[in-house]
């Protein structure tokens, strides 16, 4: 039996390409910058964020919540870390929502506490785990946006499949909950389901942002200057939140 255009359009989870989707939940990123390129096309330009990271309701442009972000980079320690310090600081010190986890699923090197609490994240509020490979990786983070118990979930990966993409977005759709994907760049030849990828480069004046998928909105990109990274909502940092090498 055929289905004319209308009903097909009218089924949950289709999107029509050049309407604006519904305007996602977000959380500020705490950069103006970055927050101004991630406006939500049916967001409200009035509403750009000042650079403070706080819960929004798609008035101004932000991480999505309940959703998936993949931010990929050429190489570990680029300043992808010290991308989420203001938000997670946000969902760590009880602004947004006193309850719940951050977890930390595989990361790379060993992260600097230090660091992490000098951008105001609450080290009480974490939750590392250690995978043993990328399956079980995957499976983590799976986990920990399905038990409802986290606010976000930090995850490395490299290799992985279209389908335990789909099944971390379906997760985090279901957990109302950020989930953030770091992979190598070469990953963005695989499509994929987040609904926003990122594409990381460090340049001398700070780092480089290439919005490559925004759903809901537009891509684009933008530049977050070395002293923004380093600085906590206009205070200096007592150190910048990075991945500790040793």
């Amino acid at each position: 039996m055929s289905m004319d255009m209308e009903a097909l359009a009218a089924l949950p989870g289709v999107w029509c390409g050049g309407e604006a989707a519904t305007a996602l939940a977000v959380i500020a990123t705490g950069f103006t910058e970055l927050d101004d390129c991630l406006l939500n096309n049916s967001g409200n330009n009035s509403g750009n964020s000042s650079g403070n990271s706080s819960g929004n309701s798609g008035g101004s442009g932000g991480w999505p919540v309940g959703a998936l972000t993949e931010i990929c980079t050429q190489v570990p320690g680029s300043g992808e870390v010290s991308l989420v310090i203001p938000a997670l600081a946000a969902l760590s010190d009880g602004s947004i929502d006193d309850t719940g986890w951050i977890a930390w699923i595989s990361p790379p090197h060993s992260l600097y506490p230090p660091a992490l609490a000098a951008g105001g994240v609450r080290l009480s509020r974490l939750l590392m785990v250690q995978a043993a490979d990328t399956t079980d990786a995957l499976w983590g983070m799976e986990q920990a946006l399905r038990s409802g118990s986290c606010q976000a979930v930090l995850g490395w990966v490299d290799k992985t499949s279209e389908r335990s993409l789909r099944r971390l977005q379906l997760a985090a759709e279901s957990a109302r909950a950020w989930a953030v994907l770091y992979r190598p760049a070469h990953c963005l030849a695989q499509a994929s389901p987040a609904a926003l990828r990122l594409r990381l480069t460090a340049v001398a004046e700070g780092l480089e942002i290439e919005i490559l998928k925004n759903r809901g909105g537009r891509p684009g990109r933008c530049r977050i200057p070395q002293e923004a990274l380093r600085a906590d909502h206009g205070r200096p940092r007592r150190a910048e939140p990075q991945i500790d090498s040793k």
